[in-house]
């Protein structure tokens, strides 16, 4: 059951996804739920709504019980840095980086936490009108309908009225080629205002780089727009390591040690290692 203490938190963190977005309309269509819900919510009429809800918007506005202290890696100064110059000076770039680097954490942190910032965790099964669907509701609209070419006018007629708004396009590798093509229509439409982040495993940077050799259409306009280049992460490191163990209760240095040896630079087997050194430590105490 979700306590009431969480409910507190996760309550308090949707007061500041609204006033991202300005107004409960437009947050509650980026969350997918009606607006009643987030007011009660707001208003702290807990009684009616019920744990499915609470853990729905908990996942989207970034909110986890888990007892995990989110440390700042080198790779997620080197995102944040990057996502801030790409909104702040309508940039457009293109970040690789291994799974478990960290860079949906990164990612979802600066969103949470920055206006105007329209984040997409992209998927396979997107055919091209599901892609402009989920951008427009993510930016608080309702995409109800509307065609192919009218969501599009719709993204583009909003976002050029806004100050230096920002789209992150997160596991950008999973979109087929048809959908791709849609980075080129949006920059082609909004550059120099708008910041466009395509952020993806070494498989995009792989899949431009061949399109661009076979001379594949569009993919020469793709590999213009990001600046010809990928800013590949440096990957997990072992101080990264040490500060995400001393940060979660690991202070013994040799535990330490053996973390990152074993960890094979994924974040996630950190911290796995982590909960287990911590899990074994209890029983010792116990006994």
């Amino acid at each position: 059951m979700i306590t009431i203490t969480e409910k507190q938190t996760i309550t308090d963190l949707l007061g500041r996804y609204v006033k991202k977005y300005g107004s409960q309309n437009k947050a509650s269509a980026s969350l997918s739920v009606s607006s009643a819900v987030v007011s009660q919510m707001i208003n702290h009429k807990w009684e009616l709504i019920a744990d499915e809800m609470w853990r729905k918007v908990a996942a989207k506005i970034g909110y986890t019980n888990k007892d995990w202290v989110v440390v700042q890696t080198r790779d997620f100064k080197l995102i944040t840095s990057t996502l801030k110059d790409a909104q702040e000076n309508s940039n457009v770039y293109a970040i690789t980086g291994d799974a478990g680097s960290g860079k949906s954490r990164a990612i979802s942190e600066y969103a949470v936490s920055h206006k105007r910032v329209y984040l997409l965790h992209c998927n396979e099964f997107w055919n091209r009108k599901q892609f402009l669907v989920e951008l427009l509701k993510e930016m608080g609209r309702d995409a109800s309908g509307f065609t192919v070419a009218e969501l599009m006018n719709e993204i583009v007629r909003i976002l050029k009225q806004q100050d230096r708004p920002l789209i992150i396009m997160d596991e950008a590798d999973k979109i087929k080629d048809q959908v791709l093509y849609f980075f080129i229509t949006l920059y082609n439409s909004l550059e120099d205002q708008c910041g466009i982040i395509l952020i993806a495993t070494s498989h995009l940077e792989k899949r431009i780089n061949k399109g661009v050799r076979v001379d594949r259409r569009g993919f020469r306009e793709i590999y213009s727009r990001i600046g010809r280049r990928f800013i590949q992460l440096k990957g997990v490191g072992s101080t990264d390591v040490q500060q995400i163990c001393l940060a979660n209760g690991v202070e013994d240095h040799k535990a330490i040690k053996e973390i990152y040896q074993d960890c094979e630079g994924d974040l996630r087997r950190v911290k796995r290692k982590v909960h287990a050194w911590k899990m074994i430590q209890k029983q010792t105490k116990m006994n």
